[in-house]
């Protein structure tokens, strides 16, 4: 007699479901089993089989449902709570911006103070890894300031006699002659003491030797994002400028000269000299940028943090002509190297040379000419020693004849 075939796991689990779903329809389980039974094709029996093999290996419904409840509260709780630490951190880069150190608490506890609301103390600080206790020991302090340390409270009272002697003195005193006249007032403070809170204004006394500061920060001005992170290279011409400002000293006063370079080729673009170190000075170098190169569009426009870089105006132009803005950072050279070599260079191979210089006319014709020759004939190492005007040339006939091929 030939065997007949069984049946798949899927029609069995079809027809226990079928028996379990219309059990309420008939008059018992058994007319159920029945019923179904002849449709599928199998015994009641053999069924019923199916259906007690089933039951004994399932768990109790209940404990199932109330144990599939409570793990969906769990997901759902975490996945709240994660939404929750990303929003945090996505609003904490913005506010703290790009930058490798910690902020400093005073920081952190502004920013709880603008998002509690929203997402209370404790979540935030457990997502900026500060104790909500500081927090809390912070927001005491300013309640009762007489509570603070010593020391806070008698650097509070000096930075406003320091920066009141320094402003009587038409800017001129020192850390030395600040020191002097408030111990001659009666203060009782040391030198050291006067020097560091002199560092946290930002203060300085005149010296001989007139000290020419080119990067000029303005803390309040919106800054861009380092976009190049101290990676000056690209792939191709318009796809990165630096721009940076220098100095020169005539007999007749400082002469400030800006440079614009594709870093591409190494080519200056753009420049101008001018006595004032405005923003007319870099915008000037721009436009004649803008007007050498065909006003290209796309461009990451890298400088440093100077307030001239960060004026309204610059800033507005390079939006209007479709740039990208990249800031550095301040006091730091190497965010914004391959400016600083250019202005080296020019430095080493026009303005030392040929010291003293007589005024702007003079530094400006020199410029010029300089300007040409690093252009179009200077060899550079860094382009396998061609010019960089013919480094370009190359470039623009190889992509001519790969697009030919």
């Amino acid at each position: 007699m030939k065997k007949r075939p069984g049946y798949s796991p899927e029609t069995r689990e079809r027809a226990v479901r079928l028996v379990l779903t219309t059990e309420q329809d008939h008059s018992s389980r058994w007319a159920a089993i029945t019923s179904v039974a002849n449709k599928i094709g199998c015994t009641p029996e053999t069924l019923r089989a199916w259906i007690n093999r089933t039951e004994s290996n399932s768990t109790p419904p209940s404990t199932s449902s109330a144990t599939e409840s409570e793990r969906i509260k769990a997901l759902e709780r975490e996945n709240r709570e994660l939404k929750r630490a990303n929003e945090i951190l996505r609003l904490a880069s913005g506010f703290f911006c790009p930058g490798g150190a910690r902020p400093q608490t005073e920081t952190l506890i502004h920013f709880v103070d603008a998002h509690k609301s929203a997402f209370g103390v404790e979540p935030i600080c457990q997502q900026l890894q500060i104790a909500p206790s500081t927090y809390y020991r912070h927001k005491q302090l300013e309640k009762t300031p007489e509570l603070r340390a010593r020391r806070i409270q008698q650097d509070e009272r000096l930075v406003v006699e320091i920066q009141r002697v320094w402003t009587e003195s038409n800017r001129n005193y020192g850390a030395r002659k600040i020191w002097k006249q408030l111990r001659r007032e009666g203060f009782d403070v040391a030198r050291c003491t006067v020097e560091r809170l002199m560092r946290q204004l930002g203060i300085e006394g005149v010296r001989r030797g007139k000290k020419c500061k080119t990067t000029i920060p303005d803390h309040k001005a919106h800054c861009p994002q380092d976009l190049v992170n101290r990676h000056f290279k690209a792939d191709k011409p318009n796809q990165l400028w630096v721009a940076d400002i220098t100095y020169v000293a005539t007999w007749s006063g400082f002469v400030y000269v800006a440079f614009v370079i594709d870093v591409f080729s190494r080519r200056i673009v753009g420049w101008r000299a001018m006595t004032t170190m405005q923003a007319d000075l870099i915008l000037d170098a721009l436009e004649q940028a803008l007007w050498a190169r065909g006003k290209p569009r796309g461009v990451i426009h890298h400088s440093d943090r100077g307030s001239q870089y960060l004026s309204i105006s610059y800033t507005e132009r390079l939006a209007e002509a479709g740039f990208n803005a990249s800031v550095g950072s301040v006091g730091d050279s190497y965010d914004n190297a391959l400016a600083e070599t250019i202005n080296g260079l020019y430095k080493t191979e026009v303005i030392h040379k040929s010291a003293p210089w007589k005024n702007l006319d003079a530094v400006e014709m020199a410029t010029l000419v300089w300007v040409e020759w690093f252009n179009n004939r200077r060899l550079h190492s860094a382009l396998g020693y061609v010019p960089p005007k013919e480094f370009e040339e190359i470039f623009y006939q190889q992509t001519e004849l790969a697009h030919v091929a």
